[in-house]
């Protein structure tokens, strides 16, 4: 069952130069107690997307699109005082960055109970006992000295950890998580990945990741969603994505993750050239000045998405039935 579809998503700032296309027409869904990755450069449009559907836009952007519903309430005709109730309460937002994002003037023991006390009416002391169960579920030792402190007290992975537990604290339907392992090192990474997992076994909540990793979501993902340019390229399981991707920009993706064989060296290879100007968006495909399989029509007509299986689409004239033999290799 679909607690999160999205239809046809276009999210533009306006700014002296001309409008920005950050988001340009993306569809995709989550389904109750799924866990999806959403994938891509730096500037394809995937915390955008995500900060679009919450409206936490600056007021410059214009946001359109058919339809975004969630656990079947129109989002696009909400207010902003019915999404503030809904943010927090329904949908928790694991920002990109924990040290710009927790507040440094407070205490993490206030930080955790505002929400609490905001949704859930919760009196101060009954927040306060919530606030150091959720903190235990996090894995954060000695809770009821660490709500006490500030964020510049602890460390990089467990401001990650309090920042889940601000998320998780009214129990939310669907979890947004932007970036959360990006700042911190392999072994951290591993742990927070390691406890995501296991609070969307217990809590039963969906999630979506953003990361420009593929390999941070491996293990962690049913579906993964690949963007460019403010489209959406590739979308399938995380199987078909790994073993049978059809889009040149998947292909990109996936050889410049580190693969360790035994005696075998292979080299990462990156991909070329820079993302599109999205104040000047391509006429056609966004990654046809990348693209070593790009052909005449890929500069002029932008790709339809292609059914390839029930749960596997790609926007890519590779896959039309005239596109050259040899231009549909897949990676190996």
């Amino acid at each position: 069952m679909k607690l999160l579809d999205v239809q046809n998503l276009r999210t533009t700032f306006h700014i002296e130069a001309g409008q920005v296309q950050a988001v340009r027409g993306i569809s995709f869904h989550v389904n109750k107690g799924e866990s999806i990755g959403i994938v891509g450069e730096s500037g394809s449009g995937k915390s955008v997307s995500m900060l679009s559907l919450l409206k936490l836009l600056p007021s410059n952007a214009k946001l359109e699109a058919d339809s975004v519903l969630f656990d079947g309430i129109e989002l696009v005709k909400t207010d902003q005082k019915a999404m503030r109730k809904m943010l927090g309460n329904d949908i928790g937002m694991i920002f990109q960055d924990p040290m710009t994002s927790l507040n440094p003037l407070f205490t993490i023991g206030e930080q955790i109970m505002e929400p609490l006390r905001i949704h859930q009416k919760l009196s101060k002391e009954e927040a306060r006992k919530k606030a150091i169960e959720i903190l235990r579920t996090v894995e954060i030792p000695s809770p009821e000295s660490r709500l006490k402190q500030y964020p510049h007290e602890f460390s990089g992975g467990m401001r990650q950890r309090v920042m889940i537990a601000i998320a998780l604290s009214c129990s939310p339907k669907l979890l947004i998580a932007d970036e959360p392992t990006t700042a911190l090192d392999v072994t951290i990474q591993a742990q927070i990945l390691d406890l995501m997992r296991d609070l969307r076994n217990k809590m039963d909540v969906s999630i979506v990741m953003i990361t420009h990793d593929l390999g941070v979501i491996a293990n962690m993902c049913n579906r993964i969603v690949v963007m460019y340019g403010g489209t959406i390229v590739e979308q399938g399981t995380t199987r078909e994505i790994f073993y049978e991707p059809k889009h040149p920009y998947t292909w990109g993706l996936l050889r410049s993750i580190p693969q360790f064989s035994e005696g075998e060296k292979k080299k990462l290879i990156s991909i070329p050239g820079s993302p599109p100007d999205l104040l000047r968006p391509p006429q056609g495909c966004a990654f046809t000045a990348r693209c070593p399989h790009a052909m005449k029509i890929c500069e002029k007509l932008p790709p339809q998405q292609i059914s390839l299986s029930d749960t596997h689409q790609a926007a890519c004239w590779l896959m039309h039935p005239k596109a050259a033999p040899h231009a549909k290799e897949v990676i190996s």
